[in-house]
């Protein structure tokens, strides 16, 4: 394993980020979705190394291998951490590749130090723009629902991560696309994370707006999300963030679910490679 240790003196603490680099040539940043690991990618990095990318997937802090404080788990802390990972690889021409709340890093990381090291973005089942429901947010999550999965986590964490996994995935649809197998090993790696850091980041998530800061993204950007997608539901997120974003590819893949990374995995790569080589 590979480690770098963030630098936040006026946090007073030193965090290590677990990363994989695999590869030559142009670099992909991966970050991963809640509540899961840089292991998610398995598919996605065997597909960008083999096509001739520089592929760096990490452990969002609390997750993994990477540490696990018990503080500064807001997108600002998150994007810290990412810059930290670019400069102390010394990374240019970067293209970074957020799934889910990962695309939260994305967008903040943009609006905190803008594009001087990255040429594009994807956001993949993003929670962008806002997941909230809200009078001018009318498609967002409830707030009584969103509480209801916080105070799961904090009472019945490692049960509420099982039916979650299936949800997913809309297991019971995809069976032949997705497996038993799957499951666990996904409810493993999220039940092994923070307990601390799992309910940090889901508020994380859960209240951030980003609304404002979609014109910070100057970049050319592709947005992915499937239509069947029941964790994060397309009309809010990125239906909205491909009106916000000003250069965008917006690709709707049919039928996928949240986690089409593994479902749809011939998709959403067939596209990731597309958009890279443009």
């Amino acid at each position: 394993m590979s480690f770098i240790e963030t630098e936040d003196i006026q946090k007073g603490e030193n965090v290590y980020i677990n990363y994989q680099d695999y590869g030559e040539g142009q670099p992909v940043i991966l970050i991963h979705g809640w509540p899961l690991s840089h292991k998610m990618w398995e598919h996605q990095i065997q597909a960008l190394v083999n096509a001739g990318y520089r592929c760096i997937a990490y452990d969002r802090r609390g997750f993994g291998d990477s540490d696990h404080p018990w503080h500064h788990y807001d997108y600002s802390s998150l994007a810290l951490d990412l810059r930290s990972l670019i400069e102390q690889l010394d990374l240019y021409h970067c293209v970074l590749v957020g799934f889910s709340m990962g695309g939260g890093e994305v967008v903040r990381y943009l609006s905190m130090f803008g594009d001087d090291r990255v040429s594009k973005a994807v956001l993949i089942s993003s929670i962008i723009p806002k997941v909230k429901k809200s009078d001018d947010n009318p498609d967002g999550v409830p707030d009584e629902k969103l509480e209801e999965i916080i105070d799961s986590l904090k009472t019945n964490r490692v049960s509420f991560l099982a039916e979650f996994s299936k949800l997913f995935y809309n297991y019971s649809d995809n069976k032949g696309k997705s497996s038993e197998e799957q499951l666990r090993y996904d409810w493993t790696i999220a039940s092994l994370a923070s307990p601390r850091g799992t309910i940090e980041t889901a508020k994380a998530w859960a209240y951030t707006d980003f609304r404002q800061e979609l014109r910070n993204v100057r970049v050319p950007t592709l947005i992915m999300h499937g239509d069947a997608d029941q964790i994060v539901p397309i009309k809010p997120s990125s239906e909205k963030a491909a009106e916000g974003i000003r250069e965008n590819k917006y690709v709707v893949i049919k039928d996928a679910p949240h986690g089409m990374f593994v479902t749809h995995k011939e998709e959403v790569n067939s596209h990731l490679l597309d958009f890279l080589r443009r």
